[in-house]
């Protein structure tokens, strides 16, 4: 195994000699120290880019197919893929189920310590079987340390059954990226607590999931130039934006807006392709069926109907 001191520990295990006295230090030298770890994230992440953009082809491909994804992993780092994707649906309109977050210890360890469940490497693969895991799905599997036997597990069976694999770690040549078709390698070195990989390496590991969710919805077509065309307006705050989006894009005035988005029984993608597509609401949404939820697919549909 690869680390940067030559001994056996993976780098996420090993002391970071810039915070050896870091019990002595005060209040603003602890922050101090951490900002200036944290610096080194965004390089790490920057230069494993071309990786995440391969991944990311990879899984439009897949979804685009009729695939979903599926993020895999234990304590901190299956709490991130969990978090990533609940937040596909409210943000880009999507169906909970084609994007998925899987962890060890099932949903309460989204919230309470289950990590003895890590060890187990026949879990994570009994844990994708009951959610009907296929070949024409994606799987994310995310390890810090590289070598969790319940994420290695899952993304080998998964990769057995012909799925498009990904490992997410920051350990270059650990288990999982020998499990996995493609590794995401950002090196952030070691935590500035020793072993306390929710830190530099659960950044990291954030950072990447917004990239590969985000940029894959964009590719999809659930953002409209750089607007939340899909987003869904359940509170005031949401309802506020999506009027701004749909001002944005329609050029309507705001009393306009607001009785687009009434019309539209508050679905901002309804209400863009009424007013884009001169439709009734009932025309809008039958046509953003077809379309997947996708705006200029429907307007593109709804031309084609004319």
């Amino acid at each position: 195994m690869n680390t940067d001191s030559g001994d056996s520990l993976p780098i996420t295990e090993q002391e970071n000699p810039r915070s050896q006295n870091l019990s002595s230090l005060a209040s603003v030298e602890i922050v101090a120290l951490m900002n200036e770890e944290d610096g080194l994230v965004a390089v790490a992440v920057q230069r494993v880019l071309s990786d995440v953009a391969r991944a990311v082809d990879e899984i439009v491909a897949r979804l685009n197919a009729g695939g979903r994804l599926f993020y895999i992993g234990t304590g901190t780092s299956g709490r991130l893929g969990v978090l990533d994707a609940s937040e596909c649906p409210p943000t880009f309109g999507v169906s909970p189920e084609l994007v998925q977050g899987v962890i060890a210890g099932g949903y309460d360890a989204c919230h309470r310590a289950v990590e003895a469940s890590e060890d187990d490497a026949e879990a994570g693969p009994r844990d994708l079987e009951k959610l009907g895991f296929t070949k024409g799905d994606a799987l994310v599997g995310i390890a810090a340390s590289g070598r969790t036997p319940y994420t290695v597990g899952a993304i080998s069976y998964a990769r057995r059954l012909g799925a498009f694999t990904i490992g997410l770690t920051c350990v270059p040549e650990s288990p999982i990226t020998a499990a996995a078709d493609v590794s995401i390698v950002p090196v952030v070195g070691p935590e500035v607590i020793t072993g306390s990989s929710r830190l530099k390496a659960g950044t990291a590991q954030k950072m990447v999931l917004n990239m590969l969710s985000t940029a894959t919805m964009v590719r999809l077509g659930y953002v409209s130039g750089n607007s939340m065309s899909n987003v869904q307006a359940k509170n005031s705050k949401l309802r506020e934006r999506a009027l701004r989006i749909l001002m944005k894009e329609t050029g309507l005035g705001a009393v306009e807006a607001e009785a687009a988005l009434t019309a539209s029984e508050t679905n901002l993608s309804v209400a863009l392709v009424m007013v884009k597509g001169n439709s009734s609401r009932e025309r809008a949404a039958e046509v953003l069926r077809h379309a997947s939820g996708k705006v200029d697919e429907a307007l593109a549909l709804l031309k084609k109907l004319v």
